[in-house]
């Protein structure tokens, strides 16, 4: 048997951090963690912000605790994190401020500053993605109508994983799917949109030069690899975006699927050889965002295990500290449909009492508040559901493409029970797994650029023969398809 092949993935989530170790042997992919920590915002200098320091120092623990894993032999390094959010560089390359965090209230209003100056349409049509406040694009318009200093000091704009990735040693760049979040790309192109960063006054010198997925974008700092007591290792702009790293990691075969991210965010969408910029995408509020392999990832951001996490943060808050397994379970044993909720709701997006706003949006839309905790985590993960129905509605209608089966990747599918109400709600079967799919990706994405993996088929071919999948089948799908169609004319007080 060959000896295995080993490099390091660098997965940044929202709300924590490992650094995975993988190798890969004879067609197998292994994975292990060999450092997880929190990722907290913080509020500093009157924003939420992200501890980069803390971040930076935790990255580098996990880089040495997986280097020596390894045996000190690694082929290469790769950084993904969540979108939309940037550090800014000065003029000698050094980190301006601390990066802020995509749930700050900066944000507020900002869509319709930009509408005054471009209609929604312009804007799609160049962009071809998904309107969220939270989007690069309305940062940094909040940071130029405040007239924030750091925005004129700043010489160069690095996403957080690319931002990663040049503290370690690598060039500025930005890698292609994490830019494709940031509403400032044109998606036809795959470079920047000049005509809207200037119809917005932007400023479009600091956006850094695009790169592809699989690019070497540099090697660890000596300094930095000395102290490591190892040589300076490649680092690969494997798909920075956590998402594309994770869809390229779904087992699928053919073109018949759709996909699910599960996650503090929900992503559900197609695989498309090109972006849908049309007025079905532009009504349906849906996103084009770069792939690997120059493919489209055709989707839509849910607001996902969010409320979850944050019911459960509450009632941490509040002294009873319930795991997400004991949560699930007790969401088992609740009444099914007990309320409906829309997870577009704006107060659901920023940190705070949940269960509260849930209780807060019952009573908005004549519907009875919600006492037990069961009965509320029943509720969102109904919702979840529901959205993914009339999401994957929405993008078969868009791209003309059906799906005969549903591929639920990432943390998500360890919720066996929202797996379950997806099937019902969708009417397909569900395959879960792997719940490691974005470190996956971002490992055989090192593997595709070192030659160790021929294609996106083959490295697809490698995730099915090296993680086990669970399948779900729709049980309850007439009584999900009539609660469904009762529950979308439900008027609004």
């Amino acid at each position: 048997m060959p000896e295995p092949h080993a490099y390091i993935a660098v997965d940044l989530g929202a709300e924590s951090g490992r650094v995975m170790l993988g190798r890969l042997a004879d067609g197998r992919l292994t994975l292990s963690e060999a450092h997880r920590f929190s990722n907290e915002p913080v509020t500093r200098d009157g924003a939420l912000r992200w501890n980069f320091p803390l971040l930076m120092a935790e990255v580098r623990c996990g880089i040495g605790l997986a280097l020596r894993a390894a045996g000190g032999s690694v082929r290469s390094i790769g950084v993904n994190s969540w979108g939309v959010d940037f550090g800014l560089l000065d003029a000698d390359g050094g980190l301006i401020e601390w990066p802020c965090h995509y749930r700050d209230s900066r944000t507020d209003g900002m869509m319709d500053e930009a509408f005054r100056h471009m209609s929604k349409r312009e804007i799609f049509e160049r962009t071809g993605l998904q309107f969220m406040q939270l989007n690069t694009l309305f940062q940094l318009l909040a940071m130029r109508r405040a007239r924030v200093p750091a925005l004129s000091r700043a010489r160069k704009l690095l996403f957080m994983a690319n931002l990663v990735a040049y503290e370690l040693g690598a060039r500025p760049v930005a890698e292609y799917t994490l830019a494709s979040t940031s509403q400032m790309m044109d998606m036809r192109t795959g470079g920047w949109s000049l005509e809207l960063l200037e119809r917005l006054d932007l400023p479009a010198a600091i956006l850094p030069e695009v790169v592809p997925p699989c690019a070497v974008i540099g090697a660890l700092k000596p300094e930095l690899a000395r102290d490591l007591g190892c040589s300076p290792i490649p680092i690969v702009a494997a798909p920075s975006h956590d998402t594309a790293g994770a869809v390229a990691a779904v087992p699928a075969e053919g073109s018949r699927w759709a996909y699910l991210s599960s996650g503090t965010w929900s992503l559900m969408g197609l695989e498309l050889p090109r972006p849908v910029i049309n007025d079905a995408s532009f009504s349906h509020n849906v996103t084009n965002e770069g792939g690997v392999e120059g493919s489209i990832r055709l989707l839509k951001n849910i607001m996902g295990l969010w409320l979850v996490q944050e019911c459960r943060r509450q009632w941490q808050r509040e002294g009873e500290n319930l795991s997400y397994a004991r949560l699930t379970e007790l969401a088992a044993a609740a009444p099914p449909f007990s309320a409906r909720i829309s997870l577009d709701h704006a107060p659901f997006l920023a940190p705070g009492d949940m269960p509260a706003r849930i209780n807060d949006y019952l009573r908005a839309t004549g519907q009875p508040p919600l006492t037990e905790k069961g009965r509320i985590i029943r509720t969102i993960l109904e919702g979840l559901a529901f959205t993914y129905r009339s999401t994957l509605d929405a993008l078969r209608q868009i791209s003309g493409r059906e799906a005969a089966v549903l591929h639920i990747v990432g943390g998500g599918t360890q919720n066996e029970l929202l797996s379950q109400f997806a099937a019902d709600a969708t009417g397909i079967p569900v395959l879960a797994g792997p719940v490691e799919a974005t470190s996956a990706g971002n490992v055989l994405i090192q593997a595709r650029a070192a030659g160790d993996v021929a294609s996106l088929a083959e490295l697809r071919a490698v995730v099915r023969a090296s993680f086990p999948l669970r399948r779900f089948t729709p049980q309850s799908a007439e009584a999900w398809a009539i609660r469904a169609n009762e529950d979308t004319s439900r008027p609004a007080r």
